[in-house]
């Protein structure tokens, strides 16, 4: 269903349906208790985690999940909906792919809960993510990982290609030797890098047509020893 800003007989019936599957009265009505219920998914991802002494990719990992488990995705059209306008600060549309958006969402949620400050400047763009990223010293490359290194749980992958050099990004979650499973946004489970979801997938370091590392890495927390896949 196309966003046209009415609340017409589509809306009205979409409404109806939802009540209908909340137990809700289904009277088409957007009452406190509907509204509640709609926001409910958006309301449980925000939720604060409980604080710790962990380390922020660690932090980074979790809200991931967190985010996961409510399953957010486009509503609306291409980069549209309640979830993209949250991840990228209101705005949304054809131009406004949100990986970036929600990877860097996810690093200001953890760094709140943990009070401290942004590792790096967050940004909208897969590119200026890495850019930011080599000037703190925090990037990890494909040619490091290929040499033995890995990326520990809540850094991020910055995924080659596109225009500009860099096409898509994720948050890892875990890192193992031949392969490294993630929590993204904008993607679906064919890994588009202009999907319409926030889902888990297992992506290779190394590019099967190349034989070339396909990534790098901002890695907060150092390098762990891969566990087996």
């Amino acid at each position: 269903m196309a966003i046209d800003g009415d609340f017409g007989p589509a809306t009205g019936k979409a409404v109806r349906q939802f009540q209908a599957k909340k137990r809700l009265p289904p009277n088409g009505i957007v009452s406190k208790r509907t509204f509640a219920a709609l926001s409910r998914p958006m309301a449980r991802a925000l939720k604060p985690l409980r604080r710790s002494r962990r380390k922020l990719g660690r932090a980074v990992a979790d809200y991931a999940r967190q985010h996961l488990k409510q399953h957010p995705r486009e509503i609306g059209g291409q980069n549209r909906g309640p979830w993209v306008r949250l991840y990228m600060n209101g705005h949304e549309g054809k131009s406004w792919a949100w990986c970036a958006g929600f990877v860097c969402f996810i690093i200001r949620q953890a760094c709140k809960s943990m009070e401290v400050s942004l590792p790096f400047a967050v940004t909208y763009s897969t590119s200026q993510l890495r850019r930011n990223a080599k000037r703190k010293g925090i990037l990890l490359t494909g040619a490091e990982v290929a040499a033995g290194k890995k990326p520990s749980p809540g850094a991020i992958f910055l995924q080659k290609g596109g225009e500009t050099g860099w096409r898509h990004t994720g948050i890892v979650r875990r890192a193992g030797t031949e392969t490294f499973r993630t929590v993204e946004g904008n993607t679906n489970d064919e890994g588009s890098a202009e999907g319409y979801e926030v889902c888990q997938r297992t992506r290779r370091y190394v590019r099967k047509s190349t034989g070339k590392p396909g990534y790098d890495f901002v890695a907060f927390d150092g390098l762990a020893r891969p566990p087996a896949d």
